[in-house]
């Protein structure tokens, strides 16, 4: 989507409440599918707002996301499957657009290496 367009559904969702990304549905399915890799971005305007957040069996903390917005649903993708991932921002623990892997979901995450390590 171009600036003027994405300009344009911010302006007309603007008192809209602010969807973010769920870092903790986004970990329990990580663990569930146990994806190669895994990307998360905006629906409508993933080319701008993704980037990898899973790869080679283990969080990628350092990828640019940009993962909240009033109109663009947040995404998780893992190996090609697309996941609607989102809450709205009322109903997460301060997360925002710049949150990456809070504690709560890394939690989720290494409960899967517990597992894996038959603890």
């Amino acid at each position: 989507m171009d600036t003027l367009s994405a300009f344009a559904m911010g302006e007309a969702h603007r008192n809209d409440p602010l969807m973010v990304f769920d870092w903790n549905k986004a970990a329990e399915i990580i663990r569930d599918t146990q994806p190669k890799e895994a990307f998360a971005g905006l629906d409508s305007d993933f080319e701008y707002t993704a980037g990898y957040i899973w790869r080679d069996g283990k969080p990628v903390k350092d990828d640019y996301t940009y993962l909240a917005s009033v109109w663009a649903e947040p995404l998780l993708v893992a190996d090609n499957v697309v996941y609607k991932c989102w809450k709205f921002i009322d109903d997460t623990p301060g997360w925002g657009s710049a949150t990456k892997w809070p504690d709560s979901a890394l939690e989720i995450i290494n409960s899967m290496k517990e597992v894996s390590n038959g603890r």
